[in-house]
């Protein structure tokens, strides 16, 4: 798919390959996932990153919008809400090609007023080699610049001051710690002995393939999913050998625009309780800046059990 059909910069982060109207606002959308990426890499037990399951979701949205319903190349896209859902996660286990994923589609036009402001909902099917394995939707609104410049200034946040900033530095959590490789990949700093924010570099090649004056709700996923990962990881269960962690849901609302100028706190509902040995338990997040809620978060953690490679009892 070319690149600006889909709202990104570098062809290494388009995934979209094809799609095809089926007749009422319904479609396949074929994609292929890396074996390996900069950012979305499998995890330890060779299952492909979930977030690329989420990504896919976002860009077919996008493509469709443009290819198929006429909204311009110049809108923004402002996501309201956003969920999927992993119901096998062994079809997502890396093999010696990439996988290719198959969504199928369907359009929902809400409250719009064509063409300067498109209010849409689209839900997907996940089928991996012929196999259904996962669900998913997204909504959001799509706007002209003016529009958006008029909502921008409405929902923006209090600038933060340099004092306050200085106050909210936390400390970066390890890499490893949360399912990551690279030091730079980590977005979550902690504050104080229990309290964590999420602070994203703009200069991160992935999460911000290119400029946007306020933070995507894909860093915010990451965000959460960082967390997530950080939290179960501390749980007995995950130490057990034979036993990881898998991302099997997420949904999120996202209710305020989150500023670039300061970091997002974290706060984990109670009642948190980590999943037991196959079994999956769910983490409850609210993400505030300035005093605000921008968003809240609901994740289900797996405790799945290692793959044990070939003649291994």
């Amino acid at each position: 798919m070319p690149r600006h059909m889909v709202h990104r910069a570098a062809l290494s982060e388009v995934f979209l390959t094809d799609a095809q109207a089926l007749g009422g606002d319904r479609f396949l959308v074929a994609a292929q996932w890396p074996r390996d990426h900069a950012l979305y890499y499998p995890d330890g037990d060779g299952l492909t990153d979930p977030l690329l399951f989420a990504e896919t979701i976002r860009q077919s949205m996008v493509y469709l919008a443009h290819a198929y319903y006429d909204v311009p190349l110049t809108h923004h896209f402002i996501g309201s809400d956003f969920h999927f859902e992993i119901t096998d996660p062994e079809m997502f286990r890396v093999t010696d090609v990439p996988l290719q994923p198959v969504l199928e589609a369907r359009w929902t036009e809400l409250d719009s007023r064509p063409p300067n402001r498109i209010s849409l909902r689209v839900d997907v099917e996940l089928t991996i080699a012929g196999r259904v394995c996962g669900r998913g939707s997204i909504s959001a609104i799509a706007v002209d610049g003016k529009r958006y410049g008029i909502l921008r200034r409405r929902g923006a946040a209090p600038a933060a001051g340099a004092q306050a900033l200085m106050a909210q530095q936390g400390t970066r959590i390890p890499a490893a710690c949360v399912g990551r490789l690279r030091e730079k990949d980590c977005v979550l700093e902690r504050v104080g002995s229990s309290d964590w924010q999420i602070r994203a570099s703009v200069g991160h090649a992935v999460l911000f393939d290119h400029p946007t004056d306020h933070v995507p709700m894909m860093v915010m996923l990451e965000g959460f999913r960082q967390l997530g990962h950080l939290l179960s990881r501390m749980s007995s269960v995950y130490t057990e050998a034979g036993v990881s962690g898998f991302l099997t849901s997420v949904s999120i609302d996202c209710v305020a625009f989150a500023e670039l100028d300061a970091p997002i706190r974290l706060n984990v509902h109670e009642g948190y309780e980590p999943a037991s040995r196959g079994g999956a338990g769910e983490l409850r997040v609210d993400a505030v800046q300035s005093g605000r809620g921008v968003a809240t978060a609901a994740m289900m953690w797996a405790a799945l059990p290692v793959a044990q490679p070939e003649g291994v009892a």
